[in-house]
């Protein structure tokens, strides 16, 4: 592309004379705390905070719930234990959160990796010590088609702050699945059941695991991942989500 003498980029200067809306309010981005997002849109993230389900993360509806017994699991996870030992998300998907991620995942704006990363490392702050960072793996189809997996750029997000190594080969996804959305709880376990294995087992073995994805629903896909990553002689595995849905997990 074309530069002009200063060096900037055309591209640039137009940014500059006609910068980007903010994708909530459309109004014209600065200085923002988001890209795509403006500051005051970006603070109506609602984020998880109060007592939670020690083991699935999901929030409980008294704020005493845990205050006589800090490992009370939901009802949930007493009835169906899962592979994973504790699973922890950054806010509710819902608003700006939902369609941030919405943006990210199928618009291509991997830009709000960094963001979306910021809000991950917030949550991480709830799980207990770490070795390493494995993302969600995508279909190698799903890979071609969307160019990128949203998973890996928000492990390589939260690397940068942490100092955490990226494993991302430490699982693959063998069968194509359909997507997950509009299908009940048990059609989704059905749907990912055996569609993870242990790619590099030698990397997982006797490490704590942290399983990266953006959000978290049923939690079907990332407790098959976990089963996969116990298989592989992992140590502990937790799950670390930008977002899960009300009816995260269950």
């Amino acid at each position: 592309m074309e530069k002009t003498a200063t060096g900037f980029h055309w591209q640039s200067l137009l940014s500059l004379i006609l910068p980007a809306r903010c994708h909530a309010c459309r109004r014209y981005l600065r200085d923002e705390a988001s890209p795509c997002f403006c500051r005051d849109c970006w603070d109506t993230v609602s984020l998880i905070d109060g007592p939670c389900c020690p083991c699935c993360g999901k929030p409980f509806a008294s704020e005493a719930a845990l205050s006589h017994s800090p490992g009370h699991l939901c009802g949930d996870c007493r009835e169906r234990s899962p592979y994973f030992d504790r699973a922890v998300a950054a806010g509710w998907y819902e608003g700006v959160l939902a369609e941030a991620i919405h943006l990210f995942k199928y618009r291509g704006k991997t830009v709000l990796a960094r963001p979306l990363g910021a809000l991950l490392l917030h949550a991480m702050e709830r799980l207990p010590k770490a070795d390493g960072l494995v993302p969600v793996p995508l279909h190698p189809s799903r890979l071609r088609e969307r160019e990128f997996n949203q998973a890996l750029l928000l492990c390589d997000s939260v690397k940068a702050e942490s100092g955490l190594p990226v494993i991302p080969d430490g699982l693959e996804r063998v069968r194509e699945t359909p997507p997950q959305i509009g299908l009940s709880h048990e059609d989704r376990r059905r749907n990912v059941r055996r569609a993870f294995v242990p790619k590099r087992p030698e990397r997982i073995e006797g490490r704590r695991i942290v399983l990266i994805d953006d959000v978290l629903t049923t939690g079907a896909t990332v407790n098959d991942c976990a089963r996969a990553l116990k298989r592989a002689g992992a140590e502990r595995v937790c799950v670390l989500t930008v977002a899960r849905t009300p009816d995260g997990f269950g």
